[in-house]
């Protein structure tokens, strides 16, 4: 057994400045790759995205190892931002997925070399249902870039690895052209941050972009209100009742004047020129306090509340009539913030 992977070996020093200049050469490398790419976007890009965007079908990304992994999320980053689109193996391809590539669809065939035999194996049988095919590779005179209606060339001056032989400066270019692809198409079909939010629901950039102040906040009963002529005691008694750390002050018709918080009790007991016992909330309340309507974005209330150094907001519709109140707390229940 080799005495660097003997399981009690001792570990092996790492040379700092070696590492670093290693790691610093290999982002200069990928850096440069990507440069070069800028110099690439011409015509076969702009067919390339013209084909897509009258494409009836999916776009269906293919490539073998470490460029079937970079395909596969070339998919789908193009399915998230409005271009329907789907990995298919291309070695799975030919024991019966290819039954998955329709002819309306589009095949976007990534291979560095131009030459991966999976690739090519499929090639004539996706050329008989006519399915158009838009080829990266690093290679516009490879057997993939000639078969290819459109190529696009990715290709770099070397690699990041030492040897030359590990994908990397090769691999990232690839990414980065179908980034460009995909976020070129999603302004040339105008998809907005909504529609981007409708296809991640779940994640926290959906719940951002999705949820509603309606969605999350308190209503009814559960909203804290007091007249004006209510007493300290009754509008702590209020606060403690519905636990958002406030009350609204509001007239016989529910109109929003003002707010009383656990800031204007504090401020109130440090000042020695009010009577407590005889105080109204009128009095102690906060007049034109932050408010919010219940259309709005859940992460509108978070930004607002940061801006303004506060832990709750009520909501009110067009008349100024109090509808709800929320506070952090419900921001982070839902994993707004």
């Amino acid at each position: 057994m080799n005495a660097r992977t003997a399981p009690h070996a001792e570990p092996l020093l790492v040379d700092a400045e070696t590492v670093v200049r290693s790691a610093r050469t290999v982002i200069a490398t990928e850096a440069a790759a990507i440069r070069a790419l800028e110099q690439r976007v011409d015509a076969n890009f702009v067919d390339a995205c013209q084909r897509i965007l009258a494409c009836k079908g999916r776009v269906v990304v293919s490539g073998m190892g470490k460029s079937g992994h970079i395909a596969r999320k070339i998919a789908a980053t193009l399915a998230s931002t409005g271009t329907p689109s789907f990995f298919v193996h291309p070695g799975e391809a030919s024991h019966g997925d290819l039954g998955m590539i329709q002819p309306d669809d589009i095949l976007l065939a990534i291979s560095y070399s131009g030459e991966t035999d999976e690739l090519l194996f499929i090639l004539p049988a996706v050329k008989r249902q006519g399915i158009a095919l838009i080829s990266v590779t690093g290679n516009p005179r490879s057997s993939l870039a000639k078969q290819a209606d459109v190529n696009l060339d990715a290709n770099v001056a070397c690699e990041a690895c030492p040897h030359g032989l590990a994908p990397t400066a090769s691999t990232t270019a690839a990414l980065v052209m179908g980034d460009a692809l995909a976020v070129a198409l999603l302004e040339a079909r105008g998809f907005t941050s909504d529609d981007f939010a409708r296809s991640h629901p779940a994640g926290s950039l959906g719940r951002r972009l999705l949820l509603r102040i309606s969605d999350v906040m308190h209503a009814g009963d559960d909203v804290p209100r007091v007249p004006p002529g209510a007493s300290l005691s009754e509008a702590l008694v209020e606060m403690t009742r519905k636990r958002l750390g406030m009350t609204a002050v509001v007239d016989g018709d529910d109109r929003l004047l003002g707010v009383f918080t656990d800031g204007d009790l504090r401020r109130a007991l440090d000042d020695d020129g009010i009577d407590l016992r005889n105080a109204t909330v009128a009095g102690l309340m906060t007049r034109g306090p932050k408010t919010i309507g219940s259309d709005k974005l859940a992460g509108e209330a978070a930004q607002l509340m940061e801006k303004h150094g506060i832990n709750a907001l009520l909501v009110t519709d067009a008349r100024g009539c109090v509808v709800g109140a929320l506070n952090i707390h419900d921001l982070l229940r839902a994993r707004v913030v």
